[in-house]
């Protein structure tokens, strides 16, 4: 009988022992917080453009600093205007101040320097983009909805 005690005794102290060292980990949450958030790549989530708007916006977020993240920018605007160059965030709280400065180019004519900037609200896979800027066609303004790829 003593024996029979001593192995129903093991027998649930190794069944305790299984359960209380195993754990599950889930990743459906956001990797990255902060400004961190930020990098990677970002390009619009619009289909149809408005036609005094810009769209096809993408914007490769590649390096980060402090509160501050930069990288390269290109959108169209007002048709065949082309525009690329750099732009720069800086995110308080889901808010980021941005602007960007690029060159513009349109067939049939010189290329440009413009400057677009606004606040944008930064969402768990999105960032909502108001902006306004002068371009060699004109000023701009809009919202855009960027999507992280």
């Amino acid at each position: 009988m003593k024996t029979m005690k001593k192995i129903l005794a093991a027998f649930c102290l190794l069944s305790a022992t299984a359960c209380v060292g195993y754990e599950r980990s889930s990743s459906l949450g956001p990797t990255a917080t902060g400004v961190a958030a930020l990098l990677g790549n970002w390009s619009s989530a619009s289909l149809i453009p408005a036609a005094d708007a810009c769209s096809d916006f993408k914007w490769n977020v590649t390096q980060q600093t402090g509160n501050t993240a930069s990288g390269t920018f290109s959108a169209t605007c007002k048709g065949d205007l082309k525009i690329s160059g750099n732009a720069n965030g800086t995110l308080s709280g889901s808010t980021v101040t941005w602007d960007a400065q690029a060159t513009a180019s349109v067939p049939g004519l010189p290329s440009c320097a413009i400057s677009l900037a606004g606040t944008a609200e930064l969402g768990v896979d999105s960032i909502r983009v108001p902006y306004s800027g002068d371009t060699c066609l004109g000023r701009v303004s809009g919202v855009e909805v960027l999507k992280k790829n």
